[in-house]
This record gives structure tokens, C-alpha cells and sequence, in this order.
């Protein structure tokens, strides 16, 4: 029986996965004065509108600073932006912010603190370390830890190229053939990754994650032929996953842009989340490549041969799913 009648039947009753299900929070400081005696910052807080549990994910902000005007709100999609004012009576540096209510929604905030003369101190808050202390104004040794550990947690948490990249390991069924296809990958992201974060290029965000989301599908539909068709992505994965790669680096962009480049130094910056990004996808790949060499080890032949389309359905469910939902977003009816 095609594999493909299944994947059909597990859809109707799969609960739906939602690529970056929780988006991270964002909690933005921005210095307006620093007179002797008091410090002004300009305040923005983006978080979800609905979090996955009743606890509302919220900062605290540090004691000696109060609000100096009233705080506005904007819905942005499923989320909103709150906007205000504050003044602190001693210096930001050195004090703790926390985000509460990310261990109960198993969520992530990023902070982004910025100084009048245009340095930023970058940090990532999670349910595990809810707590940031705000370091003095950072050199390019810090910016270049801080964007790196961003790209890590950026693609380790984004179910959706992660699953492409494993059905392109799964193409992949030489070792020449797998360095090339990875190869291929990191140039395609990193190019528009680049592009995009510049500004050279713009782009529909809806319309570019549906893109993604077909990507993933294609290579589902590709891993349902027989390993001896002579189809040209199963011949020549490197180049799916280069044309591919392209799109997916402008998913990448996105993510960067919605924490900013600091303008003490956007190269750094932005090569160093690069760096990062492939890191997480190389963890990603070792672990995979481990999990396949204890697969091949497996003494039961039979198990082995009735789970082989495991793989094809963890990848082609959530694919058609985001499909469709990217889909009508694209439309406008999502």
C-alpha cells in the first residue's frame, strides 16, 4: 500500500504543530539621556497575545525605575507591542530584568538593551535562566557570544527547517553526496540571510513561509519513490537544498530582524548568527547521523523494515498542515 494513503489518514487525526508554535518575546531598552543623576530609556515589550497556559508572560524591569509616561499598546497579528517611557534614578548596568512566565509556557525572551552611543548588549531569557543582568556596554567579544548563542537557539527551535534538513539527509544516501547537500544549504540561507538582514532585499513574509513550508513537502513527496528512481532531486539533492536554501535563509533574516543589528557592528553581528545557525544545524545533523548508525545496528530486520516510513510521515504531516495554514495566512484568511 503507498505510503502517501497513510500519511493522509494520520493527517486527518494528527493534532496540528505550528512551526515556532510561541514566537520569543522581545523586550527592547533604549537609552534617551544619561544625565548625572537619573538615566531615560524608551521601553518596548513584544510578546504573544496568548501564551500556551493562563500565566501571562510579563518583564520586571529593575527597582529605581518608574514609568514617565502611559503605556500604549498595539496588536501586530498575534501579537502585541506595549510602548513607554521610564526613568531610573541609578544606572542601568549591573541591574537584573526578569521575564516571568516563560517556564510555564515554555517560551523565550530576547532583550536588546541599547546606549545612546549606539552599542547593544544582547541576551536570551528562557524558563531555565528567566533572569538577564545588564552588562556595561559590550565589545564585539560580547556581541559576537551574544549572536551566536541567538542563531543556536533560533534554528534548534524551529521545527520546520529542522525537518527539512533531515528529509534532505535522507536524500542524501552517499557520503559525498550528503557533504555536498549540506554544502549546498548553508550557501543558499546564508546569501538571502545576508541579504535580508541588510535591507537589499524585501520580501512578503507570509508568502515566503508558505514557500517554506512547500519546500518541505516536496522533499516528503520526493522520499515516497523507490531509492532507484532516477527523479532529478533524488539524483541531485545538493541542488533542492541550495534553491531551497534561499528561501529559508529569508526565514532566518526574519528572526534576526526582529531583535535588530547593533550599529556598533552589524558585520559581526551578522556573521556571527550566521555562525551560529550553523552550529545548531550541525548538532542537528550529528545527532541524526548517530541516531541512523544505531538504526542500521538494530538486530530486528522486520522492526526495522515496518518503521522505515516513520521518517517520510514525521516530515509530510506537519508539512501539509503548515501548508495549509501558511496558506490561507497567505490569502488573508488565516
Amino acid at each position: 500500500m503507498r505510503p502517501w494513503y497513510w500519511l493522509w489518514m494520520l493527517l486527518l487525526v494528527a493534532v496540528p504543530v505550528s512551526a515556532h508554535k510561541l514566537a520569543p518575546s522581545l523586550l527592547q531598552l533604549t537609552q534617551l539621556d544619561n544625565a548625572a543623576s537619573q538615566e531615560q530609556w524608551q521601553v518596548s515589550w513584544k510578546t504573544p497575545r496568548f501564551g500556551t497556559t493562563p500565566v501571562p508572560i510579563q518583564p520586571q524591569l529593575p527597582q529605581g525605575c518608574e514609568d514617565t509616561q502611559e503605556r500604549s499598546w498595539e496588536y501586530e497579528g498575534t501579537g502585541v507591542r506595549i510602548e513607554w517611557q521610564m526613568r531610573c534614578v541609578s544606572a542601568l548596568a549591573g541591574s537584573s530584568v526578569r521575564v516571568d512566565g516563560l517556564a510555564e509556557n515554555q517560551s523565550s525572551a530576547l532583550i536588546r538593551v541599547q546606549w545612546l552611543g549606539g552599542a547593544v548588549a544582547q541576551g536570551v531569557m528562557n524558563g531555565v535562566s528567566p533572569e538577564y543582568v545588564i552588562p556595561e556596554q559590550p565589545g564585539a567579544l560580547g556581541i559576537a557570544f551574544d549572536y551566536t548563542v541567538l542563531g543556536i537557539e533560533h534554528i534548534l527551535s524551529g521545527p520546520d527547517h529542522l525537518l527539512f534538513v533531515l528529509g534532505l539527509l535522507l536524500l542524501a544516501t552517499t557520503t559525498r553526496l550528503l557533504i555536498w547537500t549540506i554544502t549546498a544549504f548553508t550557501l543558499g540561507h546564508s546569501v538571502t540571510l545576508a541579504l535580508a538582514a541588510l535591507g537589499y532585499v524585501t520580501y512578503p513574509v507570509d508568502l515566503v513561509e508558505f514557500a517554506i513550508a512547500l519546500s518541505i513537502f516536496v522533499v516528503a513527496v520526493e522520499l515516497t519513490r523507490e531509492p532507484s528512481a532516477t527523479h532529478w532531486l533524488r539524483r541531485r539533492p545538493w541542488l533542492a537544498a541550495g534553491s531551497f536554501g534561499l528561501l529559508h535563509g529569508m526565514g532566518f533574516a526574519g528572526a534576526l530582524l526582529e531583535v535588530g543589528l547593533p550599529l556598533s557592528d552589524i558585520p559581526l553581528a551578522l556573521l556571527t548568527f550566521n555562525v551560529g545557525i550553523e552550529l545548531g544545524q550541525l548538532m542537528f545533523v550529528m545527532a541524526v547521523l548517530i541516531a541512523g548508525w544505531c538504526w542500521k545496528r538494530l538486530p530486528a530486520a522486520q522492526l526495522r523494515e515496518r518503521l522505515v516510513w516513520v521518517p517520510v510521515y514525521t516530515i509530510g504531516i506537519p508539512s501539509v498542515y503548515w501548508c495549509i495554514e501558511r496558506g490561507l495566512a497567505t490569502i488573508g484568511m488565516g
